[in-house]
This record gives structure tokens, C-alpha cells and sequence, in this order.
């Protein structure tokens, strides 16, 4: 893992819908390339929204972000060419599929990217059979998106980001809504490209997959501060945080270390 220069780099970064509603407050971030990072908080503390502002998809109402060395603004993203880098180099899975799929079929749901990234044909045409192949959904590449099961959704919106190679994968609550078979696929499949020197980095409020998932984990209060930032394991064991961050209750029987081992 690079650790000289980060990707990304948040400094005092502050996000308010309205005024006198913060979602982010203060948040100062250092993110690294080949890193696997977990981005915890119970629901409505801010995680999506700090996937969103480093997708450049919203942008700071205070402070500053740079990614890939360049501030990270509105003005910047009007840059053609960093826009265009920007984009190839950063993939965001939405936490609801419905919200990313809108193409005729899953075929041209895998090509749409790479085509707006002024791929040629016959490189577009490679990169969606090698895709749909990597995720085994060869057999759905002419059926329309609507028609699938949520499980198949996930599997394309995420061969859809994926097929314009993108360096860094953002991803929003990925098992949210997943049958256990296709979750249990989903937390393989990151683990397979944590390992394979992708940077990988979700919100999530189920510890359940971050133990497999994430090396470092970051934890947002509930006030929108930034509660804590360490090693998963160091942050999954300390039952005091949880609870005060409303990840865990009481009564909670959650213990850290049952994660599976990969062969």
C-alpha cells in the first residue's frame, strides 16, 4: 500500500442540506491507494453523503477535498480533461440499484461508461463480455434490468461501474436488501478485489461484512463529527465507541474475529 501520497485528502469539510441542518461537520480524512476502508455510522449520521462529496457527486459546503492531487470542486470538474480522468477513475455503486440502472438492457447498461469515456467500439465490446464474465451474468447481458431480482440489480450495477476499471470503488450500503447467498457473493467478490490491489471503500451500518471487508474503518457520530479512525479490529473491539455511535445496543451479542479466512 502507497502511504507517501493520499488519493484523497478531506480537509475541514463540512456539508449542510439546509443552514442549520449539518450532515457532515468537520471532517478531516486522508485516503490511500490499495486501501480497504469501512465507513460506519448508524443510519443518518452522514456516510452516504461523504461517498457522494468524494465521487465529486455534491461538493463541500466548508473545507476542502483533492483527489489524484487536484482540488475537488465544481470549477475543477468543468475541466474536460480532469473531469474525464476523474470519472474513469472513480466508481460509485448507489445503496438502491433502480437508482443506477436505466438502460433498454443489461448490454448496454455495461457499455454506457466506457462509451461516454470515448472508449473505441471493440474495446467497449471486450470490456463488457470480460465483466459480465468476472460476475457470471453472461446469461442476463440481453434482458431488460427491471425484469431482475434484486440480487441480479446489484450484480449489474456493480459490473456497470466496473467495466470502466476504475481504480477506486465507492460503494453504499452493498448489502442492503441482499438475500444472504447473493451478500455472502457480494463480500467475496470485494475481499477479491481488496486482494487484488483495488481500493475499496463502503458505508455500511452492518458489522457483519466490515471484518472481511476493511483493513481501517472510520466511524461518524451521530452528531456528523468523526468519532474515530483505526485498524477494524481495534474499532470493531471497542464496545464502548459502538454504543456511543449507535452501531450496537446493549443487549448486542456482536464479537469481532468470526470473520472467514480466504484460501
Amino acid at each position: 500500500m502507497t502511504k507517501s501520497i493520499p488519493l484523497f485528502t478531506l480537509r475541514s469539510v463540512s456539508y449542510n442540506y439546509l443552514p442549520d441542518k449539518p450532515v457532515l461537520t468537520q471532517i478531516n480524512l486522508d485516503l490511500y491507494q490499495g486501501e480497504s476502508l469501512a465507513i460506519l455510522g448508524a443510519n443518518g449520521s452522514g456516510k452516504s453523503t461523504l461517498l457522494k462529496l468524494l465521487c465529486g457527486l455534491i461538493f463541500p459546503t466548508a473545507g476542502e477535498i483533492t483527489a489524484f492531487g487536484q482540488t475537488l470542486s465544481e470549477e475543477s470538474l468543468r475541466n474536460q480533461a480532469f473531469l474525464q480522468n476523474f470519472r474513469q477513475q472513480v466508481g460509485f455503486v448507489f445503496q438502491n440499484s433502480d437508482a443506477q440502472l436505466f438502460s433498454a438492457t443489461v448490454w448496454d447498461e455495461l457499455a454506457f461508461a466506457p462509451l461516454q469515456a470515448g472508449l473505441p467500439t471493440e474495446t467497449v465490446q471486450t470490456r463488457v463480455r470480460d465483466t459480465a464474465e468476472l460476475l457470471g451474468i453472461q446469461h442476463l447481458l440481453e434482458r431488460p434490468p427491471y425484469r431482475l431480482s434484486g440480487g441480479e440489480k446489484k450484480k449489474v450495477a456493480l459490473a456497470s461501474v466496473l467495466a470502466v476499471n476504475p481504480e477506486v470503488l465507492f460503494l453504499d450500503e452493498p448489502t442492503n436488501g441482499l438475500d444472504p447467498r447473493t451478500q455472502f457473493w457480494l463480500v467475496e467478490f470485494l475481499t477479491a478485489l481488496k486482494d487484488a490491489g483495488k481500493t475499496v471503500i463502503i458505508a455500511t451500518h452492518d458489522l457483519s461484512i466490515v471484518e472481511d471487508i476493511a483493513e481501517r474503518v472510520i466511524v461518524i457520530r451521530e452528531d456528523h463529527t468523526l468519532a474515530a479512525d483505526g485498524p477494524t479490529l481495534k474499532i470493531l473491539s471497542d464496545r464502548n465507541l459502538l454504543l456511543d455511535v449507535n452501531l450496537i445496543h446493549e443487549r448486542s451479542h456482536f464479537h469481532v474475529g468470526a470473520a472467514r479466512h480466504h484460501g
